[in-house]
């Protein structure tokens, strides 16, 4: 549970940056683009060689995408009926659907179920989250983060894959797709290891340079829904789904709650750099991560009550 407290000190250690008043306002902007040009990339050639294509569960593999392709016309619908922003609206395309499914997801799972769950967790987050953040998420990005000035217009195909292929993160998905069969030097790997473990710390201080406790006016309303989508509806609909399949077995227990998981960091990170709505972003994350603490005992507690009926 030690994760717990050091994403709190992480967070706390932005907002006494942002208020020392010692470091320029785009601090949190320069962090993200390391997140993204660095510490993802290297995350990314530390996680996909690992990968293991067997015989395994079906519920933690899938589950994510049926998540995506259900909450995505949710959010369409309702960016409609508010009148959201473009940024608003992609920003919201980006943080609702992707869980933080590891940094908070790994303690979380080992704390309720014990090491058992890991393998859940970790079919749920790499055949999952991580995919849709490589993939998904970078197209949505690449369709939305166009500027202001061209908002009339959209980008073109041409364009949209442009922005895709010279993303970092996605060309070192490439890399390390292409990699798997080769073993890195130990130099090299020791390399990876060591510029993929900044990711968390980084941009959860650059979360909490961001994160402002009195949001624009604009911004209330999208955070109240993607707050309740992400803790709420999602693992709803995970434990709808599922329940047919027994909610007594270990995997359909870890899979609901993993869907029940905050906004993940790197895609919050993702919006952020992208310029879709930053403040927005950075407060999905930030709220989530704190109200995750109240919200995940609480499924976890419905989940136990519910083995019995």
């Amino acid at each position: 549970m030690a994760n717990f407290l050091y994403i709190a000190g992480y967070v706390l250690i932005g907002l006494l940056l942002r208020r020392s008043r010692q470091f320029p306002q785009n601090s949190g902007q320069i962090l993200n683009a390391y997140v993204i040009y660095v510490a993802l990339p290297a995350l990314v050639l530390q996680k996909i060689p690992a990968l293991t294509f067997g015989k395994e569960l079906l519920f933690p593999a899938l589950l994510p995408w049926v998540l995506l392709a259900l909450t995505v016309p949710v959010v369409m619908w309702i960016a409609r009926w508010r009148q959201w922003s473009r940024t608003t609206t992609g920003a919201m395309l980006i943080v609702i659907p992707l869980g933080n499914t590891s940094f908070v997801g790994f303690p979380m799972i080992e704390a309720f179920f014990g090491p058992a769950g890991i393998p859940y967790a970790l079919l749920y987050d790499q055949l999952g989250s991580f995919f849709i953040l490589s993939i998904y998420a970078t197209i949505i990005a690449a369709v939305y983060s166009h500027a202001e000035g061209e908002q009339a217009q959209r980008p073109s195909g041409k364009t949209i894959a442009w922005k895709i292929i010279k993303f970092p993160p996605f060309v070192a998905l490439i890399a390390a797709f292409a990699l798997r069969s080769i073993d890195y030097p130990d130099v090299m790997q020791h390399f990876i290891d060591s510029l993929a473990v900044t990711l968390v710390p980084v941009i959860m201080v650059a979360v909490g340079f961001q994160l402002r406790f009195r949001l624009p006016q604009e911004d209330r309303g999208p955070l109240a829904w993607a707050l309740l989508i992400k803790l709420g509806l999602m693992p709803l609909v995970a434990l709808l789904l599922l329940w047919g399949f027994g909610l007594e077995q270990l995997a359909v227990q870890v899979t609901i709650m993993e869907a029940a998981m905050p906004a993940m960091i790197s895609a919050g990170a993702l919006a952020i750099m992208a310029g879709l709505a930053p403040t927005l972003s950075a407060a999905v994350v930030g709220y989530g991560v704190l109200l995750c603490f109240a919200t995940l005992p609480l499924w976890y507690f419905i989940l136990q009550a519910l083995q019995g009926l």
